[in-house]
């Protein structure tokens, strides 16, 4: 699957210049189209046609969008490879360089600590290719986004009440860091934290997560249409096997919402 993504990714340099610019050789070990016609040349077709010519090109989920839910997929499943790539092209369609690095911290929470460090250096070398410097990120601490003390408060006592007498840190810290910290930093907004952790979830097969990050995120303003169209990108960038896995956990949710 990761030589799959790096192939369909050196194919899509075209979708952005300054992209192929910051993806060079000994940065990114991506192979080359040639090689990869030497090697399987339907998988070039493939990605010629279907990625290139038509999953980034659909309207039903922008191209910020789709780079949001790509490098959150890309640093779930923890490949590196494709990121330089990704990173530079999500900086040309309008992610700010403060949104890639709350990206980043947000996923070591719900992906794991490695996966967010792994994700450093490539982070480095695209900021240090477009001198993004210190005063383009966020700082560590400061205000914060206002809290729903009433949605809070109820989904603090019902996790409280499943798991507090068997996990007692996972409830403190899951109340204390993630939901009245992380998810009020400024530097990323409500919706897109909320698309990132969905498709974090999609992509590492976290079926069982789903239901209440989707209901969050269309509550954040997620729109029915982005979300199904999410789920169809990362079939390409996370496999079949995870997007239709969450297809029916989607489809509940968005069925048993109010229109």
């Amino acid at each position: 699957m990761r030589m799959i993504a790096a192939a369909l990714l050196s194919l899509c340099l075209a979708a952005g210049p300054a992209a192929a610019q910051t993806a060079k050789e000994g940065v990114n070990p991506m192979p080359k189209p040639e090689d990869i016609r030497a090697v399987a040349p339907a998988l070039e077709a493939y990605a010629q046609k279907f990625v290139v010519g038509d999953l980034w090109t659909r309207p039903g989920l922008s191209r910020r969008d789709r780079s949001i839910v790509t490098v959150a997929a890309l640093i779930a499943r923890g490949q590196t490879v494709e990121l330089p790539h990704y990173l530079a092209l999500a900086l040309d369609n309008g992610v700010k360089p403060s949104e890639i690095s709350e990206i980043i911290t947000h996923l070591a929470f719900y992906t794991g600590w490695a996966n967010a460090l792994n994700a450093i250096p490539a982070a480095r070398e695209v900021f240090r290719s477009r001198n993004i410097g210190a005063d383009q990120l966020p700082p560590a601490s400061g205000p914060q986004l206002p809290l729903d003390e009433a949605a809070e408060k109820q989904r603090a006592t019902r996790v409280g009440e499943q798991f507090g007498q068997t996990t007692p840190s996972l409830v403190q810290y899951t109340t204390d860091v993630l939901f009245r910290d992380l998810w009020l930093r400024p530097a990323l907004a409500p919706r897109d934290r909320s698309l990132v952790t969905v498709s974090a979830l999609i992509a590492t097969g976290q079926v069982a997560q789903i239901t209440y990050h989707l209901n969050r995120a269309m509550d954040n303003g997620l729109t029915r249409e982005e979300a199904g169209e999410a789920l169809g990108h990362l079939a390409f960038y996370a496999g079949w096997p995870n997007a239709f896995s969450a297809a029916p956990v989607v489809k509940d949710v968005i069925e048993k919402r109010p229109r």
